[in-house]
């Protein structure tokens, strides 16, 4: 059932030690091969651009325009290169995708799903430290690496693959005949995982290849490194011990519109996962419906806390600073919080406490958690409007060095909690009503209610958030914790007594409802959200069919019948 394939032809030696240049280097995988490029997307090393991120930029500029040749660099400021594709190699991606589809979507589900998806976890396993590496030189936090690499392993860990399974393959006997309903795929798959977090991203994309799909990645410009080092590295190889056509997987590296905007010309593109903000992500659903192609949305996120009155509010606490982890340019973190008015001034007052110990550096360190801000004027308006309304400015609202000295040119905000009084006004402050992607966090004093009259309107404000992607509550009263499982339906995911950024087996990563996943938004399993059910029914060839017209009928007429047998 498999075939030869081409080992990657890469411009680098295993695990990318660089191609002659001293830079880490990678060129587009289109086909099992490797493509080079006379134009590439350079990467700045992470505490370069902490020490001087103007001069570290404007290398970078330098480099990309030709003005300047990398053996000509300053060491240390450049960390690695990623060939930008041409429009040829972007059509090139797709073309090799669709020669593979076929044959790969005829490898077994035993194949493509079980062995793939233990292969998978094993290498991940095995080349985490490395992998961990170049997201630091990327500029991801230590913190947050692990993060990264850790939903990784819990996405292709035994449990969630068990859950895969079940999902793309039901099988029962009827009589004479064998029947299933099973997942097909749905063939030609591109992905556009966004800057923030793109390698976890890219490897959610490739459960899509388990249900039979081929697959083809744009890395961003921002941050290519560590998505072409995992697709490289890690799956790639992976593939290649399965037998899979080289086409399987393809990546590219290039500017956002060019690339979808050929993906969606093509009539060999099926599906399209976007990641992007809501505003951009509903116009691109509408240009996908309209060339034919199925729009998977993850878009912004708006996530709400619910902490009643009898939660573990030192828990809830260190819960609610996930909100500021990346500064707040994550959209699965805490957005709100929706506080008990019995226990809002106690959890106020821990969460600014804990927020003052969350600290920027460099990437390397234990403790940091918050990254670079190089554009902050929407920060500070978003913070005056919640001021205007009312809001009470608990703790942080400035900018600051690496070194924690405020300073109205610094690159780094601090950890920013606003108190809002009531909810009935709440939704006119924008960082209540709109994700930020800043670490800011509005905390919404609910007024005195009797009980049931909270839960109510607890629970209405949460379905009521036009965002859905995740929610999470903290309680201890049985009675309300089933209350909010029960009522609250917005979102992909939902929480209780537990981190809300933390991955779980078997649980979705992502998606949502509402403004977070369009029209057609749930929680993203890419293995289901690219394919489609199909049912299939084999008879052993004894079945009259005018019997089987009215199998049902004669079994209900007929107690004992075999229905349609």
């Amino acid at each position: 059932m498999s075939s030869a394939r081409t080992a990657p032809e890469a411009s680098h030696s295993p695990d990318g030690a660089g191609d002659g240049s001293g830079l880490l280097t990678y060129a587009s995988l289109v086909d099992g091969k490797s493509v080079p490029s006379d134009q590439w997307v350079y990467v700045v090393d992470s505490d370069a651009l902490l020490e001087d991120a103007f001069a570290s930029l404007t290398l970078k500029r330098k480099l990309e325009s030709g003005r300047l040749a990398p053996e000509d660099l300053p060491g240390g400021s450049i960390v690695g290169r990623v060939a930008r594709a041409d429009r040829e190699t972007v059509v090139g991606a797709v073309e090799a995708a669709a020669r593979a589809t076929r044959e790969w979507n005829a490898f077994p589900l035993d194949e493509r799903l079980d062995r793939f998806g233990a292969l998978l976890r094993r290498r991940l396993a095995e080349k985490a430290d490395r992998t961990i590496e170049i997201l630091l030189r990327e500029g991801h936090p230590l913190a947050l690496a692990r993060w990264q690499v850790s939903g990784a392993l819990e996405c292709f860990g035994p449990e969630s693959l068990a859950f895969y399974r079940g999902q793309m393959l039901h099988e029962t006997r009827h009589g004479a005949r064998n029947i299933s309903v099973r997942r097909r795929p749905d063939g030609v798959v591109c992905l556009n995982p966004p800057q923030n977090a793109p390698l976890s991203s890219a490897l959610l994309g490739v459960t899509a290849m388990m249900a039979g799909n081929s697959l083809v990645v744009r890395a961003p410009r921002s941050a290519p490194l560590g998505v072409m080092y995992v697709l490289h590295e890690v799956v790639a190889p992976v593939l290649q011990e399965l037998g899979a056509p080289g086409g399987t997987l393809n990546v590219v590296c290039g500017d956002p519109a060019p690339v979808l905007s050929a993906w969606l010309d093509s009539p060999l593109v099926d599906d399209i996962m976007y990641f992007g903000s809501s505003e951009a992500g509903m116009r691109f659903q509408d240009r996908c419906v309209a060339a034919g192609k199925k729009p998977i949305l993850e878009l912004a996120g708006n996530d709400c806390v619910v902490v009643w009155k009898d939660a573990d509010l030192e828990y809830a606490a260190e819960a609610l600073t996930e909100s500021f982890y990346g500064s707040g340019q994550l959209c699965m973190i805490p957005n709100q919080v929706l506080a008990h008015p019995d226990v809002v001034d106690d959890l106020t007052a821990l969460l600014a406490e804990k927020a003052g110990r969350i600290r920027a550096g460099s990437v390397r360190d234990e403790d940091v958690l918050l990254t670079p801000v190089l554009r902050n004027e929407k920060f500070f308006s978003c913070l005056e409007d919640a001021l205007a309304h009312g809001a009470e400015l608990v703790c942080g609202g400035h900018a600051m060095q690496a070194d924690g000295t405020r300073d109205t040119a610094g690159i780094f905000l601090e950890p920013t909690v606003v108190r809002v009084r009531g909810m009935e006004q709440a939704r006119a402050i924008q960082a209540v009503c709109h994700e930020t992607f800043f670490p800011l966090l509005p905390v919404i004093a609910a007024d005195p209610a009797p009980e049931a009259v909270l839960l109510d309107r607890f629970t209405d404000f949460v379905n009521s958030n036009p965002y859905g992607l995740r929610n999470s509550v903290w309680a201890r009263d049985p009675e309300v914790v089933d209350h909010f499982v029960t009522r609250i339906t917005k979102g992909g995911l939902l929480k209780v007594n537990d981190s809300h950024i933390g991955f779980l087996p078997g649980l979705p990563t992502h998606g949502g409802t509402g403004l977070t996943g369009g029209v057609y938004g749930e929680a993203n399993y890419p293995i289901l959200r690219t394919s489609h059910i199909q049912g299939v029914s084999v008879s052993d060839g004894s079945v009259r069919p005018r019997d089987a017209v009215f199998g049902a009928w004669r079994a209900m007429r007929e107690p004992g019948a075999d229905g349609g047998a």
